[in-house]
């Protein structure tokens, strides 16, 4: 016997339909002898609609009251989800973030989990009962709603099954697994049986949608294996068809590049005659940060005269705007010359084998250079190299690639 906790997105409870095939899932776990939580988002569109009630009330709308309208999405979930595994014969109950409690900081919008106090919850399935927990969720110390940000009932699943010690999290989406690269551009790009965490955090965090990168930091850091499987194929988690994400010791077969992945959410600032003098970059960076605007490739070139030089680094599209009027507000950057180019993307390599092969860097840049795209900027970890291009090149690049480390 396993205890599991079961993760359906918002696509594999999008209706009624769909909650009632969720629950035969759940139900095909239950009569394998497992105790199963089971965490839901809310219905596809669902949160998108209470987002614009809100703004439509007012853009600048109370953040607490916010939370209290977005969060209940995922309460009407919850409560069909455990009436439809009742209707099949199966202790079930719904639970609030605020019931168990979850409880997080006062960061609304964006809060993260502090403590998960199971107690009550633990007593329920070891009863037999299916706990089933609204994701995206908590409650902070003053008692108020609170939301964990977008994508964050992945981040419930994986932070509850740490707290219940559970086997593995398994997390149902409308994908069978975690694919080399993104098969609408490549066709032939190939599932991962396995991969590491490490991997799964570059990926999720470099532009592949199938996990929240905060829900995999915090398998990684708890050691919770997690599996990512299609909520639509007739196999259950048990039967382990995803796309299993571990540790990297438990993965036998290390290829150098994993997975190629992209991100077209990308703009590029440069700052022209930037004077080459100590402190410059914190003068730059440290307002931005600040701002809580992220910065991610950096790029300064070589002061010919030892006076000025020019200093190049990217935002999110959505955060350009900010940024710019950022820097236009510090009186040390008032004279800069600013261009921006919002028409870039960022293509990246990720493979553990990086660690202990060489020339990895030169087949990239070989590819790409046999394609004629040209690098803007260039950015490494030990697992991983990303570029800078332009957008119009993403998919040329992401083909070659995917075929240049032997993908295909």
């Amino acid at each position: 016997m396993a205890r599991l906790v079961l993760k359906f997105g918002g696509t594999s409870v999008a209706g009624i339909p769909e909650i009632e095939n969720a629950a035969e899932k759940v139900v095909a776990e239950v009569a394998r002898g497992h105790q199963v939580a089971v965490v839901v988002s809310a219905m596809a569109g669902v949160t998108n609609q209470l987002v614009d009630f809100c703004r439509g009330i007012s853009p600048l709308h109370d953040a607490r009251e916010y939370d209290a309208v977005v969060s209940s999405g995922e309460n009407i979930t919850a409560g069909l989800m455990a009436l439809a595994l009742q209707k099949r014969g199966v202790m079930a109950r719904s639970w609030q973030g605020w019931q168990v409690p979850l409880v997080t900081n006062d960061m609304h919008g964006k809060a993260r989990i502090e403590e998960i106090r199971t107690v009550e919850f633990d007593k329920r399935l070891s009863a037999g009962e299916v706990a089933v927990l609204a994701g995206f969720q908590g409650v902070t110390p003053m008692n108020r709603i609170s939301t964990l940000g977008r994508g964050g009932s992945d981040t419930t699943a994986v932070a509850l099954a740490a707290a219940l010690k559970a086997d593995r999290c398994d997390i149902y989406t409308d994908v069978n697994g975690v694919y080399t690269t993104d098969p609408r551009i490549v066709p032939n790009a190939r599932k991962l049986a396995r991969v590491s965490y490490e991997e799964m955090v570059e990926m999720a965090s470099l532009g592949a949608k199938v996990l929240q990168t905060r829900s995999v930091e915090m398998a990684m850091k708890q050691n919770v294996p997690v599996q990512v499987l299609s909520t639509f194929e007739p196999s259950i988690g048990s039967d382990l068809p995803g796309t299993l994400v571990t540790r990297e010791e438990d993965i036998v077969e290390q290829h150098i590049v994993n997975g190629i992945t992209y991100s077209r959410d990308e703009a590029k600032i440069t700052l022209i005659n930037v004077p080459d003098i100590p402190g410059i970059a914190a003068s730059v960076f440290g307002p931005l940060s600040n701002a809580n605007i992220n910065v991610d490739m950096i790029v300064q070139n070589v002061s010919h005269d030892g006076k000025l030089t020019d200093m190049t680094f990217t935002v999110t599209r959505a955060d350009l705007d900010r940024a710019l009027e950022t820097l236009k507000n510090v009186a040390s950057l008032k004279d800069l010359k600013i261009h921006t180019d919002a028409r870039v993307a960022k293509v990246s390599v990720v493979g553990i084998g990086m660690k202990s092969h060489a020339g990895v860097a030169q087949t990239m840049f070989a590819a790409l250079a046999e394609k004629g795209i040209n690098i803007q900027a260039i950015s490494t970890s030990e697992i991983k190299i990303s570029v800078l291009i332009a957008e119009d090149y993403t998919e040329l690049a992401i083909r070659a690639l995917h075929t240049a480390y032997g993908l295909d």
